[in-house]
């Protein structure tokens, strides 16, 4: 892989570890290997931004989700994370977000989240070699209860980079910024009856209660779904530029899976949901099932 990109992930490793810490230029530097001076180009370069931009939002991000779902003092969460002043800490979280600190705390609405992708993920090279070593996948049966999602739909997509062509990568940040059942945003293949016309099969969402009545972003929709069971898929961590990978071995795990040996039959009446791939838990689907009668 390109040096540069290397040395740009590892700033932003540095920035993630040390986030509430004073991190400065030469910080960054030694984290690269290079200058100051082209660190800060190569950042802008990979990232899009200045480093002192991408620092200020991820604190921003992680600010906004602590107010979410913590009872802390707004003067608490500023220096915290980094921010000289309760005064500075509200005017860039007013000119991120575009409403009050405090307003916020005591009504969440959906807010678009900066999300920091890791630069060396973007542009990992599809490799001829497998993971060789057998691996283990763990299946359980989780139960769902009855609940709302919130999805943004796509047009045709069938899988996760349709879906970013289609829609853009914004959507899991502000997915993020709502507080779900699950603890995380989730991506879903819908069932025929639950997809409109001339959109698609795959979304991204949030399950969110049966009584929520928040708000609802603009150009999102609301499905209900009824309590069902789910078999999980679950396999070993992995390192992420193994995720292609880690798929694949999910996805032959189920093919081979015979539900009847645990006393299920495949659900076509419910979504089937996918969670972010995370190499240090591994990657994870869920299938709907029913009881066999």
């Amino acid at each position: 892989m390109d040096d540069r990109i290397e040395a740009v992930q590892r700033m932003q490793d540095y920035i993630e570890k040390h986030l509430r810490e004073e991190i400065s230029a030469a910080d960054l530097a030694r984290a690269a290997g290079f200058s100051p001076w082209y660190a800060r180009r190569l950042f802008a370069l990979f990232t899009g931004l200045a480093p002192s931009d991408y620092i200020r939002r991820l604190r921003l991000r992680n600010s906004a989700l602590r107010l979410r779902d913590e009872n802390c003092r707004i003067t608490d969460v500023a220096f915290d994370m980094g921010f000289g002043s309760v005064d500075g800490y509200t005017r860039a979280f007013a000119r991120e977000f575009g409403c009050n600190p405090k307003k916020y705390a005591k009504s969440p609405v959906p807010l678009q989240l900066f999300t920091p992708y890791g630069v060396k993920y973007q542009h990992i090279k599809r490799r001829d070699e497998k993971m060789k070593e057998a691996r283990t996948v763990f299946v359980q049966t989780v139960e769902k209860p009855e609940r709302k999602a919130i999805i943004k739909r796509g047009v045709k997509a069938a899988e996760y980079s349709s879906y970013c062509r289609e829609v853009g990568c914004d959507v899991w940040g502000v997915l993020t910024s709502m507080k779900s059942l699950c603890g995380e945003p989730v991506c879903m293949w819908l069932p025929r009856k639950y997809i409109k016309e001339g959109t698609s099969e795959y979304v991204q969402g949030v399950e969110v209660p049966c009584d929520y009545d928040g708000e609802v972003p603009e150009g999102y929709d609301v499905i209900e779904l009824p309590a069902a069971k789910y078999l999980m898929f679950r396999g070993e961590p992995f390192r992420e530029e193994d995720f292609e990978d880690a798929i694949a071995e999910i996805r032959n795990a189920e093919k081979k899976y015979d539900p009847a040996l645990a006393g299920f039959r495949w659900d076509s009446e419910n979504p089937r949901i996918q969670l972010e791939p995370v190499g240090t838990r591994g990657y994870i689907e869920l299938l709907p099932v029913k009881e066999c009668k």
